[in-house]
């Protein structure tokens, strides 16, 4: 049989490096997108091949399109073709309200979250689709719960570009949903990853963790473990759906 074959986008660290470890863990072909942390990637990718998988790493903004037509071309030809995506990407900026946000700001957030997702998807769909003469796949978006939550006086842009996210989850899994390929999300709560640190304060998890009915922050593991279920045969018939790892909250 032919391996199976997994992108992650932001893949060097936190969510995206524990689902790239697991995933090749598994078995799968990995390939883990990053944009500015290449020693990270590059030793993700060291450890796997270690291991004994199979794992490249492509330089690739999510932001700009030629760039994910080239990590893709990349992936068709080091790997094969796709048979898993994980749309994990994603930036947030310092925490700010709504009043204080420039549109440049919102424009960034919104084009590598929203935007970024649409077209890797896109370009996954035309790789898997039994229209396009694919043999299927599976695609997981990384939403969060800000998407329920709102961010109010810290991320309301975040919060509304994984709103989006959810939206497309449902639309594209229903599109695509005869063809062989299944979408589906995972909402993430308090957990401890680095983007906190971009937001401006590296210890947020820990000073909101008591709002939370299990009283502590998530691990990157055990939203991988999510994403790992969802792209498997066991959740086989399960499609636009979504896991939220949030401790409750």
């Amino acid at each position: 049989m032919k391996q199976a074959v997994m992108l992650v986008t932001g893949g060097s660290r936190g969510i995206g490096a524990a689902v790239a470890q697991t995933a090749a863990a598994q078995g799968y072909a990995v390939c883990i997108n990053y944009v500015n942390n290449q020693a990270a990637a590059d030793a993700l990718v060291q450890s796997i091949q270690q291991a004994g998988g199979r794992a490249i790493a492509v330089r690739a903004d999510v932001a700009v399109e030629a760039d994910i037509l080239r990590m893709f071309a990349t992936v068709d030809q080091e790997l094969g073709v796709i048979t898993a995506l994980v749309n994990n990407a994603g930036i947030l900026e310092h925490q700010t309200r709504v009043d204080e946000m420039s549109a440049e700001r919102i424009n960034r957030v919104l084009l590598t979250n929203i935007t970024g997702s649409f077209l890797c998807a896109r370009e996954a769909v035309r790789r898997m689709s039994t229209r396009h003469g694919g043999q299927g796949g599976a695609i997981v978006n990384l939403s969060s719960m800000a998407a329920k939550l709102g961010g109010p006086g810290e991320y309301v842009d975040y919060a509304a570009s994984k709103g989006a996210i959810d939206a497309f989850t449902i639309g594209l899994a229903k599109e695509v949903a005869a063809e062989g390929i299944r979408v589906n999300a995972v909402r993430p709560g308090l957990i401890y990853t680095e983007i906190h640190a971009s937001g401006g304060e590296a210890g947020r998890v820990d000073r909101l963790k008591d709002a939370v009915p299990m009283k502590r922050g998530g691990t990157a593991q055990e939203v991988a473990n999510a994403v790992l279920w969802l792209l498997s045969a066991e959740a086989s018939y399960a499609t636009g759906t979504f896991i939220d790892v949030s401790g409750g909250r």
